[in-house]
Formats: C-alpha cells, sequence, structure tokens
C-alpha cells in the first residue's frame, strides 16, 4: 500500500465481484489494490472522494472509424478521442477503411500510427483489413500488432476497400486460422441486398426495405460454415436482424468459435421514429423495427450477443442528404454511447454492471486486452469513468466532441453524466476541460 500515488473512492465502485463501496489504490498508472471504503489512505496518496458517483472501467469500443489519414474531414484521432473521452471511452480500435491508405499491409498500419501517435486522447489500437488480393499481407500485420481483420461480405461503400465474395472469404479466413487471429465481418449477402428494392427519395421504409433481414441471415450463415470447418475465430459485426439470432446460439452451443456484437443504435432508436429524410438516422445494416429491438436485448441478457460497440462511422454533413439511397451510412456515437445504453438499459431493468459488462469486459476479451482493461482489478490499467446514473441531459450537437455534429440523438434527454475520464490514473477530462493527448499506441503485445 505505501507506493501508492492516488486512491479514488466511491460508495459505488463497479468490479468483477460486483458493485461496492471501495477505496481504489493506484501507483503508476496500475490499480494496485481495491480496498474497503474506510481504508486508510497511504501516505503521500492523494484522494479523491467521488461520493456517490459510480466508479466504473474506462470503456473499450472496438469499432471506430477515426479516418485518419486521407478523410480527415469526415473525423480524426484529435476529435475521435476527444469525444471517446468525453463518453467514458478509455480504448479503442481503428477501423482500417475510410481512412487512406486504408489498413491492409504493414507499410499502411506505420502510416496510420505516425498520424495518430500525438493526437490520441485515450489509448487506440487498429484492425487490419483482409481484401481479395493481400492475404500475403495477413501474417506480417498479425505480426505487426493489429487486433484482427476487417472483411466485407457486400460493398463497403468506398473503392480502396473491396469486399470478399465466397473464395476470397475461404482464402483469407484460412490464413487467419493458420496463426490463431480474428476476423470480424460486415455480413450482409451481397446478391440478397441486389435483389431487393431500390426505392431512391426520402422515405425510411424504403430504405429499411433495400437492406432485408434476410442478407444479413444468409451472410451469417455462410460466415458460421466457413469457421466451423476451418476452426476459425470469427466475429459478427453490428447485428441489427434478430432473425439471426437462433442460428448465432445453435453455432455457439456446437462449438463454432463466433462472438457477435450489437450497436447502441440498434438497441436504443427504432425504425417506427425515424424521420422521412433524417439520414442522420442511415446505417448499414438499418436500425429495424422495435419488436426486433427487444429481441436484441433479450440476447444480449441471455449472452448470444457479445457485446456492444459504436460502429461510430462519421462524415461530413453534406453527405447526410434527404434521399437515403445516397446518403453516406453511418451514425455517429462515440460520445453518447454509454449515456444512451444506460437510458434505455435501466427502463428494461438492467444494471450498469450489465452495461460496465457489455461495453467493457468482454469488449476487452474480443481484443485480448482482458489482463489490462475492462475491469477495476489489482494488475489493470487504472482506465476510469466516473459516472453521475441518476442525472439527465439533452443532447445538444453543438456540446459534441466529434468534428461533425450530425447526431440521431438530437434532442434526446439521456441519462447517465460522465463526470470525469482517467487514462492510466491520470484524470484526461473533467467538466468538458481536457489535459494534452495521454493516449498510447496499442498493440495485441505492448
Amino acid at each position: 500500500m505505501s507506493d501508492a500515488e492516488l486512491v479514488l473512492r466511491s460508495t459505488r465502485v463497479i468490479t468483477p465481484e460486483g458493485t461496492r463501496a471501495a477505496s481504489v489504490l493506484v501507483s503508476a498508472g496500475k490499480i494496485t489494490a481495491v480496498l474497503g471504503y474506510d481504508a486508510e489512505v497511504p501516505s503521500g496518496a492523494r484522494l479523491e472522494d467521488l461520493g456517490d458517483d459510480v466508479l466504473l472501467p474506462g470503456l473499450v469500443d472496438t469499432h471506430v472509424h477515426v479516418n485518419d489519414p486521407g478523410r480527415t474531414e469526415w473525423e480524426g484521432f484529435w476529435t475521435a478521442t476527444r469525444a471517446a473521452a468525453a463518453g467514458g471511452i478509455t480504448t479503442l480500435v481503428d477501423m482500417p477503411l475510410n481512412s487512406i491508405p486504408p489498413t491492409t499491409t504493414v507499410d499502411n498500419l506505420r502510416v496510420k500510427q505516425r498520424v495518430a501517435a500525438d493526437k490520441a486522447h485515450v489509448d487506440v489500437g487498429f484492425w487490419g483489413g483482409a481484401l481479395p488480393d493481400n492475404v500475403k499481407d495477413l501474417r506480417p500485420l498479425h505480426e505487426a500488432g493489429v487486433f484482427g481483420f476487417k472483411a466485407f461480405l457486400s460493398p463497403s461503400g468506398v473503392d480502396e476497400f473491396p469486399h470478399l465474395e465466397r473464395d476470397p472469404l475461404a482464402r483469407s479466413m484460412a490464413e487467419i486460422a493458420a496463426f490463431d487471429g480474428l476476423l470480424i465481418v460486415h455480413a450482409e449477402d451481397p446478391h440478397l441486398l441486389a435483389s431487393a428494392p431500390q426505392q431512391p427519395g426520402p422515405k425510411y421504409t424504403d430504405f429499411l426495405a433495400s437492406r432485408p433481414r434476410d442478407a444479413e441471415d444468409t451472410a451469417i450463415a455462410q460466415l458460421i460454415r466457413e469457421a466451423k470447418a476451418l476452426r476459425a475465430r470469427v466475429h459478427v459485426l453490428h447485428l441489427s436482424s434478430s432473425d439471426a439470432l437462433p442460428l448465432i446460439a445453435e453455432a455457439k452451443a456446437d462449438g463454432v468459435r463466433v462472438t457477435v456484437e450489437t450497436c447502441p443504435h440498434y438497441l436504443t432508436l427504432t425504425a417506427e421514429e425515424v424521420p422521412d429524410g433524417a439520414s442522420e438516422f442511415k446505417c448499414c445494416p438499418p436500425i429495424r423495427e422495435s419488436a426486433n429491438q427487444d429481441l436484441l436485448w433479450q440476447a444480449l441478457a441471455d449472452g448470444t450477443i457479445d457485446c456492444i460497440v459504436t460502429d461510430h462511422s462519421p462524415s461530413t454533413a453534406d453527405l447526410k442528404t434527404d434521399d437515403f439511397a445516397t446518403a453516406w451510412g453511418g451514425i455517429s456515437g462515440l460520445q453518447l454511447s454509454l449515456a444512451a445504453v444506460w437510458t434505455e438499459a435501466r427502463k428494461r431493468g438492467h444494471g450498469l454492471e450489465d452495461v460496465v459488462r457489455w461495453m467493457s469486459a468482454r469488449t476487452a476479451e474480443l481484443v485480448g486486452l482482458d489482463d489490462r482493461k475492462g475491469a477495476i482489478e489489482a494488475g489493470r490499467d487504472a482506465d476510469f469513468a466516473v459516472l453521475a446514473p441518476d442525472e439527465t441531459f439533452t443532447v445538444d450537437p453543438a456540446a459534441l466532441q466529434h468534428r461533425n455534429r450530425v447526431t440521431a440523438y438530437a434532442g434526446k434527454t439521456l441519462y447517465g453524466v460522465v463526470k470525469s475520464t482517467w487514462l492510466r490514473g491520470e484524470r484526461i477530462v473533467a467538466d468538458g476541460e481536457f489535459t494534452d493527448p495521454k493516449g498510447r499506441l496499442l498493440t495485441r503485445t505492448n
């Protein structure tokens, strides 16, 4: 105890064993002990008494499109990581596309790391990309420290990141399985998308019909078959179709190495509430009906869905036109994800312990960071969010840290005010005031 530099004390600390009053000791950026609430403060240590605000582990968001370099007018590491910090996220993993160059070779990874190095307010890791012509690059990228490989089964929306048809998917998956890597997949079947009705214009019902559930369900079935045959690790990205849940549950019961994520927008927004022309709600796969949402929450509760991530995919405001067919598809959600999920979770009878499990512990586990992130216990990084869970705020786009303040949550009243965020024992934001960037670049091995 004597080497502690900092003690964070709260009547509500969320630990792996449950929520309790506790004092959390920090030294050299690590949690050294979690003691009783009235534990003596070591000599020389600074006490931060948080009162009844909840101390929870910093969130780990494993699905973020930072778009830097190349499309920094869409976002960028400086703004994305500030938004993350403001929302209680202390670690994010950047997707390989929408930046130019995409993270599909080691050289391209190095470009992205150089750009991020002095701009990151939170810790940042990187996914690699699996393209039809880069199988030879997958192992070198793995050895360079990417956390896994992103692939699309349907067109990605950007020309520099083509999707994988069946044979290229099998080749990429076989190569990744050979070094026990992780393949993460945007699973929509391109043929079913092409055959769906395509009606341009402002009506959300027309857009929803253009991205049918069958496209997700069929692609996920294909992915599971390939993973089972190769004993490969696969992860289904941004699940929106509840129809795929029985298939996923069966695959897990059969020992297929499949995990699944969903996103705040699928859990908190519904197709019924999307106004015509409001393309700030557009994403792919789409936000579906309220009955579908109920089944996603049930699947989170029973473990069929493993975790919640933002799929933060911003663009400039001019790309969010009122034509759903041509508007950029993506939801900006980094800063609001914790509050949005907590608002709906509490309404449905879930506690903050559940939210922490879905948004911190399991996401850290997904990328192999669960030895240092995702929990308040001795030996982990001293990454924290301090939350006032019963306080509310109304979303004002002007108050967001995102570079482009387009949000589907504008005007919504949400529960959960992040009072401060801490990275390795240093407060990086409190009441809207930020420190200089203190994030580190993470790899699987550092």
